[in-house]
């Protein structure tokens, strides 16, 4: 379905890094009304609804949607959400996708719920040892990461600067949660979470919505901003998907997706002028680095040594090959864990130049790299139509 079908337009709330007076749903809402608004629609337009929570059904009566043939609620991260809207839109299950994503700390998502042995529970009853004595879920990152210095003896420097990298761009972002600076010295005197992953390694949860609009590249050629083309997605993973099962860094999901991504897309990573690379853990972007072929299995560090553009302050950003920026929005660690919608959403910006302050020059071509390892290794290419 190359370029068959497009991103029409992109909004959102912004986001907080704390626990607000308002629910999940009026954050949905809101980023809803705005990418109508942006597009020139109305609640009528709409014939199809793809998002994570609140489901479906209650965001059609929320916004007074009149009718829907398609609505689907996959899991996270958001590539799952744009696969299935495109494939929906593609095969004339409907025209015009309302497409959402609710960030949001729910009672257990804190770090107070984390001390809390009933609060605890309810976030992670179902683990097979008390967390964090196993290797599931966010802790299995802490072990791979712990892989990753092992095995290629690379200094916990080279995690820092994906953190700072974030940091930096998202002082241009005035919807990111975390716009302090950070200097490498922050990070390594950083709280330690759990060995070798400090504060600074892990997405912030936050409050907040990105809303999308997926349509026909014929119909969004006739709406007032320019069509973000889908160049290709692929949705990648090995039989051997859990957090402790999986072989080596050599071979998990990305490699899967990367590949067929690779193959399937009208351009690569020689042709791209922003790469949103996820984050949520600060391995899984070097991973990304590396998997996508920028560098070799543990070069993510030095590459991004010689791709880096230094502040003053002791901040910095990468900048590949002195151009194409990496997360310019903030990513997961500093505009907030929206897992992988604020990803897709700046690269929609970008390339309809939208991203004010931070904006790339003439952006044509972008690469998304969602998720991270294990059953959630995704891919998208797009182009500005």
């Amino acid at each position: 379905m190359r370029d068959r079908v497009a991103i029409a337009g992109a909004a959102t709330t912004g986001f907080q890094a704390r626990n607000t007076d308002r629910s999940q749903a009026s954050y949905v809402a809101q980023a809803a009304v705005a990418v109508l608004d942006q597009c020139g629609l109305t609640t009528r337009d709409i014939d199809g609804l793809c998002g994570s929570l609140p489901a479906a059904p209650a965001v059609q009566s929320m916004l007074g949607i009149p009718e829907v043939t398609w609505f689907a609620n996959p899991i996270i991260p958001f590539g799952n959400q744009l696969a299935a809207a495109a494939s929906a839109v593609y095969s004339g299950l409907c025209d015009v996708v309302l497409a959402y994503h609710g960030a949001y700390r729910m009672a257990w998502n804190t770090g107070s719920a984390l001390k809390d042995p009933f609060r605890r529970g309810v976030a992670f009853g179902s683990s097979p040892a008390p967390v964090p004595e196993s290797v599931a879920g966010s802790v299995g990152y802490t072990a791979w990461a712990s892989r990753y210095i092992h095995e290629f003896g690379v200094p916990r420097a080279s995690l820092g600067y994906v953190a700072i990298n974030d940091r930096s761009n998202a002082m241009a972002n005035p919807g990111a949660a975390m716009r302090d600076p950070l200097t490498m010295e922050d990070y390594l005197s950083a709280r330690m979470i759990r060995s070798p992953l400090c504060l600074y390694d892990m997405d912030v949860a936050v409050d907040g919505a990105d809303a999308f609009i997926i349509t026909t590249a014929e119909r969004a050629a006739d709406l007032p901003l320019a069509p973000v083309l889908v160049d290709a997605i692929v949705l990648g993973m090995i039989d051997k998907n859990e957090e402790d099962q999986s072989p080596s860094l050599r071979r998990h999901g990305q490699q899967v997706t990367v590949e067929a991504l690779k193959a399937r897309s009208g351009f690569w990573i020689d042709d791209v002028d922003v790469l949103l690379v996820y984050d949520g853990f600060s391995v899984i972007a070097l991973n990304w680095l590396e998997n996508v072929g920028y560098c070799g299995p543990g070069e993510a560090g030095s590459f991004i040594e010689d791709n880096w553009a230094a502040g003053d302050d002791g901040t910095g950003r990468i900048l590949i090959k002195g151009r194409v920026p990496v997360n310019p929005h903030g990513g997961s660690l500093s505009e907030g864990g929206t897992q992988g919608s604020g990803h897709l959403r700046e690269a929609v910006h970008q390339l309809q130049g939208l991203a004010s302050g931070r904006q790339v020059e003439g952006a044509q071509r972008a690469l998304v790299t969602v998720g991270g390892f294990f059953f959630n290794a995704q891919g998208i290419t797009l182009r500005r139509g």
